[in-house]
């Protein structure tokens, strides 16, 4: 009889950066300037004389920094669907063809053209292994927030009074409407196979939509008209990549924290639109400053925050904000379909 799957097999397999990433490339910009400004610091007799060699390093760094990030961003597809180390091998050997191109193109055939390529190979060459380690070890340390979706789904935020409630509801639906209880037993059986499935990658938002959907639904049964439920997609882009059970367990939050303290109805709020090449998911619940239900410990927040950080970088955020009787979420991410991936 086959296992279910180890959380082993969702060990971080390393991959090139994604060039084609805002935060990528501002954290390439900052990353090879600060070594310009570091070998300026160290060549300079004085301090005072840094700022003419920064300006000395710079007239040949900037061009070849450059270069090399507008090709990187054009190759940026075929480089991620190369194994690692041949993808890696062939970032060096674009840096160095670049390099040579612009020293030939600086010093023209000469011999200070090859002395001028002779430092821009070295240099290239340990700037870019040094460049390609920071984003493979970055990798590792932020891999476990995605190889623990499932393992944070299961222990923290399907929580053992769900699975319970849900049961007691649909039990007592059994005899008079037999119909709805079937139908609530199969969204309990859709909603725990994502949650104990491979989520490792992106998943389609309309996937997400009918998971939080099904959700709701079991929710619903046993809160009652407690629960109100207010859906505007009539703007979402269907085929938007998200990373998977990234609303469910914020609607879980939202449903605990803002709806069963209240003895009077309260409306849960999912407004998810495109703007800009962006998708933005808006969630809303009831907030009662003075009450004591469940504090609560932000896991489902930082978990989410660091898988949008693992899969969008910069490009995504995630905001919370409270009003006066509402708790907001706000995320933002970058517009990508299964092409672009």
């Amino acid at each position: 009889m086959r296992g279910a799957p180890s959380i082993n097999q969702n060990a971080y397999t390393s991959a090139l950066p994604n060039f084609r990433n805002l935060g990528i490339l501002l954290r390439i910009l900052l990353i090879v300037n600060m070594c310009g400004i570091g070998a300026a610091v160290l060549k300079a007799p004085t301090l005072a004389g840094a700022w003419q060699e920064l300006l000395s390093i710079s007239a040949l760094l900037q061009p070849l920094l450059i270069v090399c990030l507008l090709a990187l961003v054009g190759f940026s597809g075929l480089l991620r669907r190369l194994p690692y180390f041949l993808g890696a091998a062939a970032v060096i050997v674009i840096v160095l063809a670049l390099a040579a191109f612009i020293a030939v193109l600086v010093y023209g055939s000469t011999r200070d053209a090859a002395y001028a390529f002779e430092r821009y190979a070295v240099i290239s060459l340990l700037v870019t292994a040094m460049l390609l380690s920071y984003f493979n070890l970055r990798g590792r340390a932020l891999s476990p927030a995605l190889s623990e979706a499932r393992l944070q789904a299961l222990q923290a935020r399907i929580r053992p009074h769900f699975l319970y409630n849900s049961i007691n509801a649909v039990l007592s639906l059994i005899r008079q409407e037999p119909k709805r209880a079937e139908t609530a037993l199969e969204d309990m059986a859709d909603l725990f196979r994502v949650v104990m499935g491979d989520n490792r990658e992106l998943a389609p938002i309309s996937r997400e939509v009918e998971l939080c959907r099904q959700y709701l639904g079991l929710e619903q049964l046993r809160l009652g008209d407690r629960l109100r439920v207010s859906w505007r997609i009539d703007k979402m882009p269907a085929d938007a990549l998200v990373p998977p059970l990234i609303l469910q367990p914020l609607l879980e939050n939202a449903v605990y924290h803002g709806i069963e303290p209240r003895v009077e109805p309260g409306e849960v709020s999912i407004d998810i639109y495109m703007a800009r090449n962006q998708v933005h998911a808006v969630l809303r619940n009831p907030y009662a400053k003075e009450g004591n239900h469940h504090g609560g410990n932000k896991m489902a927040l930082n978990n989410i925050r660091e898988r949008l950080q693992l899969h969008f970088d910069a490009e995504a955020v995630l905001e919370t904000r409270v009003r006066e009787d509402t708790y907001q979420v706000h995320i933002v991410m970058p517009y990508v379909k299964a092409a672009a991936a």
